[in-house]
């Protein structure tokens, strides 16, 4: 964190004590404030995508463990604007917890707030960490379109509800060829043999749907593909705050499947290990597939963006667009980790 701030003074500062990453021109009178985090390790992710056009403030936690309430309400204290907050929260049970927390601890001192889980992974459900699908590769999406709408003066409800519809037409599933090793222990977090991969694997090492012989790169991108187009409509409850009853309420909501003629924005992930080149082969065999599904790729996006240390593997992510999408998605973004549109 150090280093970052050091290398992007211009558009990022440091919080000690509780730890946090804030725009450097924070707060913006008026604009509604977006803030992310979870447990270090997956970087770029959150703290590389504070800036113009995505988040005002990211919390980093200890190496894949939440960060604190506390950590959040200081940074919402930080980059309140007067128009509210907005957390954007991958569906990790520790996640959920803190940031509920955290929401409440902000309201009790005046910060209007709201929180919007993602939970976009299809592999697996009811994990190690999590009740109901894990949240991945659309959480950077979301935060991406989502502060493009905040830098256009959307309010705080919009903004809410804009990320909900994002996450409502996301799908993500990786796979591992590697196991990590999360420092303070010292030893892979799994066990997997050079002839073995894991199908459907966690951002934190979590075990997959499946461990299989290794397969050639077409395959395993055909497996993933398949699981995300195919994938049927997933209906579950999460619970968001109600303004109107100043209450946690129970929300019902429901993915519908992707359907012929859908713009699709493709995201094609590293999770830290594996390089550019080997996720091009990768994007080329989805291009193919979603071709012969006549599915749409109307956006792209390649590259180590959602990372589990030096995990050697990827993910592929669909988010169904419409114009509203496409026009956040193209706005400007100037972040450490992520910029165009912007001298």
């Amino acid at each position: 964190l150090e280093g970052m701030a050091a290398a992007h003074s211009d558009l990022i500062k440091l919080n000690y004590d509780p730890t946090f990453v804030y725009r450097a021109n924070a707060p913006i009178p008026g604009k509604v404030a977006i803030i992310s985090g979870g447990g270090s390790g997956h970087e770029p992710m959150h703290a590389g995508f504070v800036g113009r056009g995505m988040l005002d403030a990211a919390c980093p936690g200890e190496v894949f463990t939440s960060p604190t309430p506390d950590q959040m309400l200081e940074a919402a204290k930080q980059v309140n604007g007067g128009s509210g907050i907005l957390y954007i929260v991958k569906n990790y049970s520790g996640d959920v917890m803190n940031f509920e927390m955290a929401t409440e601890l902000a309201r009790s001192e005046g910060i209007r707030s709201l929180n919007i889980l993602i939970d976009d992974d299809v592999a697996v459900k009811d994990s190690l960490y999590t009740q109901g699908r894990r949240g991945v590769g659309t959480t950077i999406l979301a935060e991406k379109i989502c502060g493009a709408a905040a830098e256009a003066g959307y309010d705080l409800p919009q903004i809410a509800n804009l990320c909900r519809r994002v996450n409502l037409n996301g799908r993500s599933m990786g796979i591992a060829l590697t196991s990590c090793t999360v420092p303070a222990n010292g030893t892979p977090t799994f066990e997997l043999s050079d002839r073995e991969i894991e199908l459907g694997i966690g951002i934190h090492g979590e075990p997959g749907i499946e461990r299989t012989a290794i397969k050639s790169v077409d395959e395993i991108t055909e497996i993933l593909t398949r699981s995300l187009i195919e994938d049927a409509a997933y209906s579950r409850t999460l619970r968001e705050w109600d303004e109107d009853k100043g209450e946690w309420v129970n929300v019902e909501l429901t993915n519908l499947r992707f359907a012929k003629g859908d713009r699709l924005l493709a995201f094609v992930n590293s999770m830290g290990g594996t390089p550019i080149s080997e996720l091009y082969i990768v994007y080329r065999k989805l291009a193919q597939i979603c071709e012969q599904q006549e599915l749409q790729i109307v956006r792209n996006l390649i590259g180590p963006y959602i990372t589990s240390l030096e995990m050697q593997g990827c993910s592929i992510t669909l988010l169904k667009l419409d114009d509203e999408m496409i026009r956040l998605w193209d706005a400007p973004v100037k972040t450490p980790s992520w910029r165009w549109g912007i001298e």
